[in-house]
């Protein structure tokens, strides 16, 4: 917090954790998104959330999600949908996944300098944040020149 030197200014403060988790999937040419809030991140949650996009691909459609290494990205015991390909990214390369610019405008735009009365609270705000973004913002945060057809004919 900024203050005048001198002054001791008061702010509210979180004194204690509570967590919430989104999964997200983004069509990085469409801006078309599914996501999930979870009270974890673990195979279970991740294999969930893997149905329900399956779920609204539909069978016509195929997906390849860019995924990194994190363990409940490539569990053994993770089951993929048919119509879904998991693209794992290199390690430590953030900056090759899209959706990690979603991720910080998030923080910085709705989720950030707020502190929240209990975990019903939490997860609303988790809900509302990922429902702000509109397909327009999806796209121009997920621009990734390298993804998309227009560049790899």
């Amino acid at each position: 917090m900024w203050a005048r030197r001198g002054t001791r200014p008061r702010i509210i403060r979180q004194t204690e954790y509570k967590w919430v988790y989104i999964f997200g999937s983004i069509n990085v040419e469409t801006g078309e998104s599914s996501g999930m809030i979870a009270p974890t991140v673990d195979t279970e949650m991740m294999a969930l959330h893997l149905r329900w996009v399956s779920e609204q691909l539909g069978s016509a459609r195929h997906a390849v999600l860019l995924v990194d290494g994190a363990g409940w990205h490539v569990a053994n015991a993770l089951r993929v949908p048919e119509n879904i390909t998991l693209l794992k990214l290199p390690p430590y390369s953030p900056e090759l996944n899209p959706t990690e610019l979603v991720w910080l405008w998030l923080k910085e735009q709705q989720l950030s300098n707020r502190v929240f009365a209990n975990q019903r609270e939490l997860d609303q705000a988790a809900i509302d944040a990922w429902n702000s973004v509109d397909q327009d913002r999806f796209k121009s945060l997920c621009a990734a020149p390298w993804l998309t057809r227009e560049n790899n004919p």
